[in-house]
């Protein structure tokens, strides 16, 4: 059914690929295809503009004109088709290989004093702005927000923290705490998440993490217990404890 509407309209000669739109349209409607952002499916595309904002190159409008009309039900299919791909073959919207959604399976062999310390990562990309809100790793997740130092200051990372959780990177002080907070939401919203851990630095700005977390739970509706871990910049351990008890820093 087609109906005069609002949608996006891309520039292809001021786009250059990087694919900023693609991860900020939530219901992949956007994907990078030979190099430039293209709209894969007019019913895909709700004509709010969450885009707009993730285009350095202003090559993304919204224009009214005639088109399919947005199909919550044909969009939530097509997320699902993205999660069930198999997760070496489904690389992000934005078309980088190295920011594909990726589980990381690991032996759990016994390593000897001669190796090194294995790794606990188990899913890729860490970093918030990458991840996909609708990755396979979420259904059920553990989740680890580490902010951006804790792996540098705390040696014991991988083994005390990271084991059996899904890790999210970011930093409260020089990223965007507001798009962090509705991207957490909207995979809290999104995906069953058993449980939150986070680690942050013992410096007053790192404490903004647990801010935005809290405040994504809350925009999410769903009672996820939380979990803190401070560290300290020698690398201690400095406290542990509920988030229920973490309104002061």
């Amino acid at each position: 059914m087609v109906t005069r509407r609002k949608i996006v309209n891309i520039d292809e000669e001021k786009c250059n690929g990087c694919g900023q739109c693609a991860t900020a349209c939530a219901e992949g409607a956007i994907v990078i295809i030979d190099g430039k952002a293209r709209l894969i499916s007019e019913a895909y595309c709700d004509g709010l503009g969450a885009c707009l904002g993730g285009c350095p190159q202003d090559a993304i409008t919204i224009e009214e004109r005639k088109a399919d009309v947005f199909d919550r039900a044909a969009v939530e299919k097509h997320l699902y088709a993205q999660s069930t791909i198999t997760a070496r073959h489904a690389p992000l919207a934005c078309g980088c290989p190295g920011s594909a959604s990726q589980s990381i399976a690991r032996s759990g062999h016994a390593v000897t004093p001669q190796e090194a310390t294995p790794s606990e990562l188990g899913n890729w990309p860490v970093q918030l702005h990458l991840v996909q809100t609708h990755a396979p790793y979420f259904q059920g997740a553990k989740l680890l927000i580490s902010a951006d130092c804790v792996p540098f200051a705390f040696p014991d990372f991988h083994g005390a923290l990271l084991r059996h959780r899904t890790l999210l990177i970011g930093c409260p002080k020089l990223d965007d705490a507001a798009f962090y907070r509705d991207k957490l939401a909207e995979i809290l919203t999104r995906n069953d998440i058993e449980s939150i851990d986070i680690a942050y630095m013992e410096v007053p700005c790192c404490f903004g993490l647990v801010q935005l977390v809290r405040q994504a739970v809350a925009q999410s509706g769903k009672a996820v217990p939380v979990n803190l871990t401070k560290i300290g910049i020698r690398g201690e351990t400095v406290e542990t404890r509920a988030a229920a008890d973490a309104a002061v820093r």
